[in-house]
């Protein structure tokens, strides 16, 4: 059974039963957190910008669980040769024991020099999931469902830092996802947006809402 688990703001875990991927684990700080950094296990580390609220805790959580972190080289440079990394940047795509990941282009800042936003395409338990990272609505997201149909988008909502719940249900259509996951909102009041009005939008696909602390079967 694969397994949405999401601990609020960005930070999700993906779940097949044998591998947990965590993506994003701004944890300690987070108003939304419903986990410690402490307590989260992981066995890859998904980064896809270097902002606090998405990098997070994701040098300790790599070091503690000896998880591989994943992203753009300048991103995940945690340093210190315990560190298990694997680099890559857009375009490129990893075969993986629980599957694939494939990094695709955000239109985002990346927070820090050298760096750039991206997004992540992965194959695990017999799905395509797409996690948007942050973003605004951009056309290619026509061509990142075209290369996979995309049984599940994970896409920000919030506004002001990245696209709002008009655009996200845009790139729903644009993806041809079947279904979609709306995150980063209402963790602070200047991204504060009702899930429902991003519900109501999206046409072709079904929406699911889950609050921080619970989880989703995405075999469902």
């Amino acid at each position: 059974m694969l397994t949405f688990n999401y601990y609020g703001h960005a930070c999700f875990q993906l779940d097949d039963g044998k591998f947990k991927l965590l993506f994003d684990p701004f944890l300690t700080g987070n108003p939304q957190a419903t986990i410690k950094a402490d307590d989260v296990e992981a066995d890859y580390v998904f980064i896809t910008h270097a902002h606090g609220d998405h990098v997070g805790d994701g040098g300790e959580i790599v070091l503690r669980t000896g998880a591989t972190a994943i992203g753009i080289p300048e991103v995940t440079d945690f340093g210190g040769t315990n560190v298990k990394t694997i680099d890559m940047n857009l375009g490129g795509t990893l075969n993986l024991p629980f599957g694939f990941a494939r990094m695709v282009p955000a239109m985002h800042s990346a927070g820090v020099p050298g760096g750039i936003a991206c997004g992540y395409v992965i194959g695990i338990g017999g799905k395509v999931v797409y996690f948007a990272g942050d973003t605004c609505l951009f056309g290619d997201m026509k061509l990142i469902g075209e290369r996979d149909q995309i049984d599940y988008a994970i896409l920000p909502i919030g506004g002001h830092y990245t696209m709002d719940s008009v655009d996200a249900a845009k790139a729903v259509e644009l993806l041809g996802a079947k279904n979609a996951i709306p995150v980063h909102y209402n963790t602070w009041d200047v991204i504060s947006q009702n899930p429902d009005d991003f519900k109501a939008r999206v046409k072709t696909a079904k929406v699911h809402i889950v609050k921080p602390g619970e989880s989703l079967n995405l075999d469902a």
